[in-house]
């Protein structure tokens, strides 16, 4: 994973930092603010794109309140970091999401439906997401997410979070 650029960004949130990276299979946009070398417990998001929520302002997902409410509290702290990855459908594509919609329809929770739809309920990878994070040399981060298989990616590449 190689850092490729830095630039500012003006948001309705305040004033972030992004940084670009990319191997030969992907690029890596974080967005972040303040002093993250050597930090203790820096709030951390790990978001996976979604084309429904951030192109389409879609009222069938709350990706979009996710990132705004990520970005707000980054702001309010004046430090924080956003991984954005490029990994629609929890990793399975596009087409999986709308195969899936029928089986949402009927009540079944989103990585229920993919599975009913013929995909597996997570296929995301955070291998290069540790890596990112690591070259940020955050002391640990506050993750802010319940899903079990992004928090163990993180501490499997050692990255500590707290609790």
């Amino acid at each position: 994973m190689q850092k490729l650029a830095d630039t500012t960004l003006k948001t309705r949130f305040g004033l972030f930092t992004e940084t670009l990276f990319a191997d030969t299979q992907q690029e890596i946009i974080c967005l972040h603010m303040g002093n993250l070398k050597g930090a203790n417990a820096v709030y951390c998001r790990l978001h996976s794109s979604c084309i429904y929520g951030h192109y389409f302002n879609s009222l069938e997902c709350d990706c979009q309140q996710q990132m705004d409410q990520a970005m707000q509290q980054i702001a309010a702290k004046s430090a924080g970091i956003i991984v954005l990855l490029d990994q629609e459908g929890k990793g399975n594509g596009h087409l999986a999401l709308i195969k899936s919609k029928a089986f949402k329809a009927k009540g079944l929770k989103q990585a229920e439906a993919y599975q009913a739809a013929g995909y597996p309920a997570e296929a995301r990878d955070f291998t290069a997401a540790a890596q990112v994070l690591a070259s940020f040399e955050m002391a640990s981060v506050n993750l802010d997410s319940s899903n079990e298989h992004k928090r163990a990616a993180l501490i499997s590449a050692g990255i500590k979070i707290e609790d």
